[in-house]
């Protein structure tokens, strides 16, 4: 049931998508560990997989391969997104409480964004996949305009796409490239705990962090 809550603070809530919204790290490091299985190579832990995660799939694609076999990023990244294509949704699910935060912000009137470095069309599916699709205005992916984060191009196009002021509008993610591009668009940012990207918040800290759901609740809606 979604919470029953006081009017926002915010009018436009801008959120990435990887570790912050759902938890996609083990369907992202089963492709990654495709990758190097199919060259023969050492396979990464999940949590390895999840600390390259933030620039989009051929960074991931990159760090995964390294410096010695990036001869290989080309054909590892095409590996990658044809079985992550596939698998996208095998264990990735929502964070506990977001559904029913999402539903209670909608419900509020707030316009809900998605703002990620993944491929549009994988974001869509999983979204959609998901059950999330319902409550957002628009979703940008990394491919969607000429720039990606933190680039603040896409907070630009979200800005004009629902006529919110950016003093009305906050920037939710899990990693220092969220709070760069919050910083370089001029919008307040938050940083989540729970995602992939900690410890990229404490050398580059946003103007608020939350712990849970919960707390997400409590700042955005007074």
């Amino acid at each position: 049931m979604p919470f029953l809550l006081p009017m926002s603070r915010f009018a436009h809530l801008i959120f990435d998508l990887d570790g912050t919204l759902v938890d996609t790290k083990a369907d992202l490091a089963a492709a990654t560990n495709h990758v190097l299985a199919s060259f023969g190579l050492p396979l990464l832990s999940v949590a390895q997989v999840a600390d390259y995660v933030g620039h989009g799939a051929r960074v991931l694609v990159e760090r995964a391969l390294g410096p010695a076999n990036a001869c290989l990023v080309s054909r590892g990244f095409a590996l990658f997104m044809e079985y992550y294509g596939a698998h996208l949704l095998d264990q990735t699910r929502p964070y506990a409480g977001i559904e029913p935060f999402l539903a209670t912000a909608h419900a509020r009137g707030l316009s809900l964004s998605v703002l990620t470095n993944k491929p549009e069309a994988l974001s869509r599916v999983i979204v959609a996949g998901l059950g999330l699709a319902s409550y957002f205005t628009a979703i940008v992916g990394g491919d969607t305009l000429p720039a990606k984060k933190p680039d603040p191009q896409g907070i630009a196009y979200l800005q004009r796409l629902t006529g919110i002021d950016l003093a009305e509008t906050l920037l939710i993610g899990d990693s220092r490239i969220d709070v760069e591009t919050g910083r370089a668009a001029g919008v307040a940012t938050c940083g989540v705990t729970w995602g992939f990207g900690a410890k990229g918040l404490a050398t580059l800290p946003p103007q608020f962090v939350v712990d849970s759901p919960e707390e997400l609740y409590s700042l955005v809606l007074s």
